[in-house]
C-alpha cells in the first residue's frame, strides 16, 4: 500500500487550486460580463462630462452648449460642458483619451484636433484614430475670406493680393488657433497666390474675432457660423468661401476658386468623440441620441440661420470620414510649409 507523504495534503491542495483555477477564471469573466452588461443598460446614471477644447464663446463651444441641453433633455442627466483650451485643441482632446472609457466623459473634437494637428505638430499627446471611438459627426460649415474693410481696403480677392504684395510684411491672416481651417486657408492662400502675408493665431474664434474687428489683424478665414452675423451687420467684407460649391446661405459669393485662386477645399467641422474602448453600445446610443438633438427643427433652424449645418452620422461613417480628412490636410500642411507659431 502507497503511503502518503506528510507532504501530501499541500501537494493535494495545490491540485485542487490548480484544478478549480479554470472555473474560477470562467466565473470572474462570467461576472465581468454581466457587470460590464448592467452598467450598459443602466447608463446613464450620472451626469456626463462634455469637454471642449475651445475657450468659452467660440463657434465650437456655442454649438457644445446648444447639443448639451438637447443630451440632457434625451438622456435625463445632465451634461455638464467643461472648456479646456489650448494647443489647437490638442490639450482637452488628450484629457478625453485619458479618461475612463465608461461614456462619462466625451469630448467635442474638431478639424484641426482630428485633421490636421497630427500633421502640424511634431509631437501629439494621443493619436488620433487609435486613442478615440468617434460617435457622430456634429456640424460642418464653411470658411469665409474676410477682411476689416478699413484696414485692408479691396474689392474683390484679386485686390487683396495687390494689396498684400505691394505691403509685404503689413498683412496678418487670424485664425482661432494653429491647427484649424483657418489656419491652413490662410496658408493655403499665400501658397497659391504668391501673397505675403502673415498667420496669427488665437486661443479661440472669438479673440480672432475681436481684434478683426478691431483692426488688429486685417483679414482671416472663418467659419461661417461665426461670420455671418458680422457680414449681416456690414462690419466685415466678405469676398468668397473656401469650399468647392458656393453656399446656399451666401450665394452671391464666389468661391475662392471662382475668385481666382485654385484648388481651394477647406471646410470646418467638429464632431463627438469618446475615449477608446468605449462599450459600442453606449457609443452607438450617444451617436443615435446626437441623431434626434440635430433632427430638432428649432435647432435646426437656428444653426443654419448662421451657417452651420447640422450632420448627424453613425460612429462607423464619422470613422471614415476622419480617415479621408487626415491625408487631405497633410498633403496641405506639407506642400504650405505650414508651422505651429
Amino acid at each position: 500500500m502507497t503511503r502518503l507523504s506528510k507532504s501530501s495534503p499541500s501537494l493535494l491542495s495545490s491540485i485542487w487550486r490548480r484544478s478549480l483555477a479554470p472555473c474560477a477564471l470562467a466565473v470572474a469573466a462570467m461576472l465581468g460580463a454581466m457587470s460590464a452588461h448592467a452598467q450598459v443598460a443602466a447608463y446613464p446614471n450620472k451626469p456626463i462630462k462634455l469637454i471642449v477644447p475651445f475657450p468659452a464663446g467660440g463657434s465650437v463651444d456655442v454649438t457644445s452648449r446648444a447639443l448639451a441641453q438637447k443630451l440632457a433633455e434625451s438622456l435625463g442627466q445632465q451634461v455638464v460642458v467643461e472648456n479646456r483650451a489650448g494647443a489647437g485643441g490638442n490639450i482637452g482632446m488628450d484629457a478625453v483619451a485619458k479618461s475612463p472609457p465608461d461614456g462619462y466623459t466625451i469630448g467635442m473634437g474638431a478639424l484641426s484636433t482630428h485633421a490636421v494637428n497630427p500633421a502640424l505638430y511634431p509631437k501629439m499627446p494621443f493619436d488620433a484614430v487609435k486613442d478615440f471611438a468617434p460617435i457622430s459627426l456634429v456640424v460642418v460649415t464653411p470658411n469665409v475670406l474676410v477682411t476689416n474693410p478699413a484696414a485692408l481696403p479691396a474689392n474683390d480677392v484679386a485686390g487683396i493680393i495687390d494689396f498684400a504684395k505691394k505691403n509685404s510684411g503689413k498683412v496678418n491672416c487670424a485664425s482661432g488657433s494653429n491647427g484649424s481651417a483657418g489656419h491652413l486657408a490662410c496658408e493655403l492662400f499665400r501658397l497659391q497666390s504668391g501673397a505675403s502675408i502673415t498667420h496669427v493665431p488665437y486661443k479661440g474664434g472669438a479673440p480672432a474675432m475681436t481684434d478683426l474687428l478691431g483692426g488688429q489683424v486685417q483679414m482671416m478665414f472663418d467659419n461661417m457660423a461665426s461670420a455671418l452675423p458680422q457680414i449681416k451687420a456690414g462690419k466685415l467684407k466678405a469676398f468668397a468661401v473656401t469650399t468647392p460649391t458656393r453656399s446656399a446661405l451666401t450665394p452671391e459669393l464666389p468661391t475662392m476658386a471662382q475668385a481666382g485662386v485654385k484648388d481651394f477645399d477647406v471646410f470646418t467641422w467638429w464632431g463627438l468623440f469618446a475615449p477608446a474602448g468605449t462599450p459600442p453600445e453606449i457609443v452607438k446610443r450617444l451617436s443615435a441620441e446626437v441623431g434626434k438633438a440635430l433632427a430638432n427643427a428649432e435647432l435646426k433652424e437656428k444653426w443654419l440661420a448662421t451657417g452651420a449645418e447640422p450632420s448627424p452620422t453613425t460612429p462607423e461613417a464619422f470613422a471614415a470620414f476622419i480617415a479621408k480628412e487626415l491625408p487631405k490636410y497633410a498633403k496641405i500642411v506639407k506642400d504650405s510649409g505650414a508651422k505651429v507659431d
